[in-house]
């Protein structure tokens, strides 16, 4: 079972990896978000 619990830890980790790297690679991390969002949507 999927719960939106698990969605949405999944989603704060990705965001935290993301936060990272954004240090180092401003425009990479802004398209990893987009990329994210958009593939968060269509999974629920």
């Amino acid at each position: 079972m999927y719960t939106i619990e698990m969605a949405y830890a999944r989603m704060r980790e990705l965001q935290d990896l993301a936060n990272r790297s954004r240090a180092h690679q401003p425009a990479a991390a802004h398209r990893v978000d987009k990329t994210r969002t958009s593939r968060a949507k269509k999974k629920r």
